[in-house]
């Protein structure tokens, strides 16, 4: 049998042993030493001026002074003089200087390798929990490219399923974008975290746009008010030339712009001409039209109503005794501008 213990080398009392209470105290001292490891400071090389009794230093390469030829090895102050030791595959310690847990692995102290797959959760300065597997809890979150680009992915199971970024108050929603039981990207917002609106939905299929709560995608995009006035607000926050919404059609070349001016009026300009082709002056109320204008034309059995169209309304005539004639409505009759007679 030998006389030491195989790990931490602790002496054994032997059979009719004199002063045992040596070898029991020799085994006390190395028990206090080795176990809950601390280390003053790791990779020392330099032996402190004053050291304390039982203070232990991890020594790197090029240990000087009392600590020369003792590489590597844990040095010991004991009993007013230095003792060293040489660590053991899987010697745990403490770092005291940094706070590290430290383990010796392959000839060094260094931190002992974590697993990093299936892992059940993981907090980071936070408590993650069944449903928030990563919680983060932090100023800010970096994802950074690996010398190329950069992509976050968020995975559903199937289409009728969510998968989206919320956004919360006080951990209530106010704001969801992404697939929400569907497969159409949209926007969604809600002011209190139960009633939700849409706000922006992108048909997964054609990539048509809809706007507004009620909006749907059948056409290229669509603007739906929720009975509020406007529907869409073009608006010039400051710059010079008014606000303009401009249709472009490559087929045909048009190319027309709905404008207001410095001075507040109204434009309809066919912008490949530079021609205005309607102008509404906004101090005179005046209207101006490039050519001539075109109203309704009706035969005298289909004249509308007068009285729904109301005084003022002037139409066309085209089978009027004597020839066809511009004629407006009185309020009660529709009468030919020529005269004043009733059309008949």
């Amino acid at each position: 049998m030998s006389d030491i213990s195989p790990n931490l080398q602790l002496p054994f009392l032997q059979p009719s042993q004199a002063q045992k209470h040596v070898t029991h105290n020799t085994a006390l001292e190395r028990l206090d030493i080795l176990v809950q490891l601390r280390l003053q400071e790791v990779s020392a090389t330099t032996p402190p001026a004053v050291p304390v009794e039982g203070q232990i230093f991890a020594l790197g390469s090029g240990a000087t002074g009392d600590w020369a030829g003792h590489d590597g090895e844990l040095a010991i102050y004991l009993n007013g003089g230095w003792d060293f030791e040489p660590p053991l595959e899987g010697w745990q310690a403490v770092d005291l200087s940094t706070g590290a847990f430290l383990v010796w692995q392959n000839g060094a102290w260094q931190a002992p390798a974590l697993p990093h797959d299936n892992l059940e959760g993981v907090g980071i300065a936070t408590t993650s929990d069944a449903t928030n597997r990563l919680a983060l809890a932090s100023p800010a979150a970096l994802f950074s490219h690996a010398g190329a680009g950069h992509q976050l992915k968020i995975n559903k199971a199937n289409e009728t399923e969510t998968g989206t970024v919320l956004f919360q108050t006080n951990w209530s929603g106010r704001a969801e974008m992404g697939l929400a039981g569907e497969d159409d990207w949209s926007i969604k917002v809600s002011p209190e975290g139960n009633a939700w609106k849409t706000a922006l939905r992108v048909d997964a299929t054609s990539g048509r746009v809809g706007i507004g709560p009620e909006a749907d995608t059948a056409q290229q995009l669509s603007v739906t008010a929720d009975a509020t006035e406007p529907t869409i607000q073009v608006r010039n926050a400051g710059g010079n030339g008014g606000a303009t919404f401009r249709m472009i059609d490559d087929t045909s070349g048009s190319d027309w712009k709905f404008k207001t001016t410095g001075d507040g009026s109204f434009k309809l300009r066919d912008h490949a001409s530079g021609l205005d082709v309607l102008y509404l002056e906004k101090a005179t109320r005046v209207s101006d039209f490039v050519g001539p204008l075109r109203p309704a034309s009706f035969t005298v059995a289909t004249l509308p109503d007068p009285i729904a169209a109301g005084a003022g309304s002037m139409v066309f005539v085209s089978d009027v005794s004597g020839g066809a004639v511009p004629a407006f409505s009185d309020g009660s009759e529709w009468r030919r501008m020529t005269d004043r007679a009733v059309v008949t």
